[in-house]
């Protein structure tokens, strides 16, 4: 999974854009905030960390990919 997919699948969720520093987009949603690195691919553990910060669990985040 790369950055993008990351992205478009946050959107789904219901997170809006805020902005992008570098290679990091930064996406909220109510109180929650979601740095996403735009590395291709990112890695396991930072993909499990995304998905913690997102207040999600894995099988809710998959779903929208």
């Amino acid at each position: 999974m790369n950055g993008a997919e990351a992205v478009r699948a946050l959107k789904r969720l219901g997170f809006e854009f805020q902005r992008q520093t570098g290679s990091h987009v930064i996406m909220r949603r109510e109180s929650r905030t979601v740095v996403v690195p735009q590395h291709k691919p990112i890695k396991p553990g930072t993909l499990k960390g995304l998905i913690e910060q997102a207040g999600l669990t894995p099988d809710e985040f998959v779903a929208q990919l």
